[in-house]
């Protein structure tokens, strides 16, 4: 913690049942996919929390990265490797000796996934069975959280959102091997984790978005990258629902869930939906309106339609976050515009060469603020 900031973990201690205040403090804390964007965001947050972060996860993925522009790769300690590679895998848990664990590598992008399809299913299936079978067999741990995806569901086109006693299921490769990875986190968890007392949960988010993500393909990256251009970005959906939000929402329901689990592993070892409320699951032509508007661009024709055939994507999609906001005391801070806000000050930063690291704990500390 920097000097003259100590009030970090205060507000975080806000109305969500005594948060995690002090609670990662010298823990040592593994992180899979720190090199992402997600992954960044998390590793940050909890190196500001105290914890000892170790992260393990590929080469960060595009150019520039998160990782990089926030100084992570100087605060925090750092293995590149393939969660596919049980033995190093393995090794890394026996050798760090992780109180928490927070699995998020994954290929992540639908579109990949049509691409590379057995790429996603070895990655996101198989590195997942990789990550939690060697937490199974090490004394010591704790609590995991398996990250997977809003998209685990079988989407029926249903009006109200998924929860968390919906079937998996998945159209495209990547939302298929997320329903796979609900499978798998849910078989170690009866197979191997309740014997060893070790709290297990999956954790599933909405479509998440924030300063620091540079991926291709990605609508809010996309958006920002066409707006410095003074062009429409093109769309493939315009009209399609998806629940958008930032990234620090359902970051602070993974650390709320690992506290959680770590103090009643029985009563938590499940399914989590983080998503946003019900009127921030809206069109995606909306969010980039959103996102043009809050840059000073003008979003009178600020998309539009990307001629051919797409891959399929589901047309509507929502998230029903009941269970955490009562099982947890969990609850979104930020609407969509706001989150946009957010995400435009970061970037608008990067572009100005300033001080992120500085920016996003400002950033973690107003979102804490808006659970007073």
């Amino acid at each position: 913690m920097v000097e003259g900031e100590g009030s970090l973990e205060e507000l975080v201690s806000g109305p969500m049942e005594g948060g995690f205040k002090g609670f990662f403090s010298t823990r040592r804390v593994l992180v899979t996919g720190h090199t992402g964007f997600k992954g960044a965001w998390l590793a940050f947050w909890l190196a500001e929390l105290g914890a000892d972060v170790l992260g393990f996860a590929l080469p960060p993925s595009t150019s520039p990265d998160l990782y990089s522009a926030c100084g992570l790769d100087t605060r925090i300690q750092s293995i590149i490797g393939d969660i596919r590679d049980a033995g190093q895998v393995r090794g890394i848990v026996d050798t760090f000796r992780p109180e928490i664990v927070f699995h998020l590598a994954a290929q992540a992008l639908v579109g990949l996934s049509y691409q590379d399809p057995l790429g996603t299913f070895s990655t996101n299936v198989l590195g997942t069975a990789s990550v939690l079978g060697a937490c199974a067999e090490r004394a010591g741990v704790a609590a995991v959280v398996s990250v997977t995806s809003d998209k685990c569901y079988e989407n029926q086109g249903l009006e109200r959102g998924y929860v968390e006693t919906d079937p998996m299921g998945g159209f495209d490769p990547y939302s298929a091997s997320k329903g796979c990875a609900e499978l798998v986190t849910s078989s170690y968890r009866r197979s191997f984790f309740e014997k060893a007392g070790i709290g297990l949960a999956s954790a599933r988010a909405g479509n998440v978005f924030g300063g620091g993500d540079f991926t291709e393909g990605r609508l809010v990256p996309d958006c920002l990258k066409a707006i410095r251009a003074g062009e429409p970005v093109r769309l493939r959906y315009p009209e399609s629902i998806r629940p958008w939000q930032h990234v620090l929402e359902p970051l602070s329901g993974y650390l709320l869930l690992a506290k959680k689990l770590c103090e009643a592993p029985g009563s938590f070892a499940e399914g989590w939906n983080f998503g946003p409320s019900i009127q921030d699951s809206r069109p995606v032509r909306d969010l980039v309106a959103c996102c043009y508007e809050a840059w000073g661009a003008s979003s009178g024709s600020c998309w539009e339609q990307e001629p051919g055939d797409h891959p399929h994507e589901a047309a509507l999609l929502r998230l029903d976050s009941a269970k955490a906001r009562s099982g947890l005391g969990w609850t979104p801070s930020w609407g969509m515009e706001e989150a946009v806000r957010h995400t435009v000050e970061w970037h608008k930063l990067f572009l100005a060469g300033g001080d992120l690291a500085s920016l996003m704990r400002r950033q973690i500390e107003s979102h804490g603020a808006g659970h007073a």
